[in-house]
């Protein structure tokens, strides 16, 4: 892919949003409610396949800011990937290429894994600013700003990301992308990108995730 600019930490969206419209076969879900994209084969099945070694080599329970006393409200494994890993260096490449996000802004790009059953319940991924671990996932870098996951493969059944405020259902495919703005155009957090990551019911589901901030991530 040519290597294009950056365009920063994405709270101006415009520039964005430009770029990932140019990118071929690229969908927008049509919703003012928010900023929503799809991609189908971002990435190719042998690197999909690096990826999920990768994640199996370091996963451990995941976890939530702020508690809120249900201990089933996430129930997959998160994996840390190594900057330094050549694989993770491809991806994080194509990934800036693609969405014009400055790397700088991003925080490490981590996967997840969903056995049978396990779910990520309803959720945004910005922090709440009342929030009782705010200062302590925000005070540095501040909140985030857009979200870029990846399906790594698509599980025998179940799986898919739900965005409710635009009854949108997303299906897992391998090397599908899906990026969303996670704020309103007046730079103000959305909480019509509330998802919710819905139960695997056959198979496993892998995927990575990049999450980009309002301020460098140290």
């Amino acid at each position: 892919m040519t290597t294009l600019p950056s365009l920063g930490n994405g709270l101006a969206a415009e520039p964005i949003v430009a770029r990932l419209l140019a990118q071929p076969g690229l969908q927008k879900v049509p919703s003012p409610k928010l900023d929503l994209f799809i991609a189908r084969d971002f990435i190719g099945a042998l690197l999909c396949e690096a990826l999920i070694e990768r994640i199996d080599a370091v996963r451990r329970p995941s976890t939530i800011a702020d508690a809120n006393g249900d201990a089933t409200f996430r129930t997959s494994e998160t994996g840390d990937l190594s900057a330094t890993d050549p694989v993770v260096q491809a991806v994080e490449a194509r990934l800036a290429a693609f969405t014009g996000l400055d790397p700088a802004y991003g925080e490490p790009l981590q996967g997840q894994r969903y056995a049978v059953g396990q779910e990520f319940k309803g959720h945004t991924d910005y922090f709440d600013p009342q929030g009782a671990d705010f200062a302590q996932y925000c005070s540095v870098a501040g909140n985030r700003t857009w979200t870029v996951m990846v399906y790594l493969n698509q599980p025998e059944a179940g799986g898919a990301t739900r965005f409710k405020a635009v009854d949108k259902i997303i299906q897992p495919e391998t090397g599908k992308l899906v990026a969303w703005n996670n704020r309103r155009p007046d730079g103000s957090l959305n909480p019509a990108t509330l998802h919710q990551g819905m139960k695997v019911r056959t198979g496993v589901k892998y995927v990575i995730t990049k999450w980009y901030r309002e301020r460098e991530w140290a």
